[in-house]
């Protein structure tokens, strides 16, 4: 060795040395919690608006075919006494004598009565002798019958009509009683 070279001294820099504090978490420890908490509430909000979301499509959706399919609920509803009079007038026609001269009359109510069932609407059946039921029928009439009549639909006054699955009226009947 010489006097010119002198042995090179190796030091190691040492990390400082993290000391636990009794004060808890570091400040950087504490702000990844309240990230991660944020997060999280913020993960909850969107899966929370996207539920409510496909929730008001689901429904939306519901209330539009709906609405399609009773759209014209109210028209049909004032359309139906002009039915039930063409039905008294063929009835009255086919009693008299001039009835071949009604035909262009039988035909005009054909065509109307097809024109409303192409839109939706429906004969509600009942027929004298069918069991009667509140929720399908309206009773205006209770009579005295024999016991196999006794529940029973004696005569249908007015006819009942439905669009599509509700009842936009329903058919008046008298029941035995």
């Amino acid at each position: 060795m010489s006097t010119s070279e002198k042995p090179k001294k190796t030091t190691k820099k040492v990390a400082p040395k993290k000391t636990a504090s009794k004060k808890g978490p570091s400040k950087e420890a504490k702000e990844l919690i309240t990230v991660k908490e944020s997060l999280q509430q913020e993960q909850d909000k969107y899966l929370r608006l996207f539920a409510e979301f496909e929730n008001f499509k689901k429904r939306t959706s519901k209330e539009r075919i709906e609405l399609f399919k009773t759209a014209g609920q109210d028209i049909i509803v004032s359309l139906l006494p002009i039915l039930d009079d063409f039905e008294r007038a063929i009835k009255e026609a086919d009693k008299s004598e001039n009835a071949p001269e009604f035909q262009g009359f039988k035909l005009i109510s054909n065509k109307f009565g097809e024109g409303l069932k192409s839109k939706g609407l429906d004969l509600v059946t009942v027929e004298a002798g069918d069991t009667f039921d509140s929720e399908v029928h309206e009773a205006i009439t209770l009579i005295p019958a024999g016991d196999d009549q006794q529940g029973k639909v004696i005569d249908v006054v007015e006819k009942g009509y439905k669009l599509g699955d509700k009842i936009l009226r329903y058919p008046k009947v008298v029941v035995g009683q």
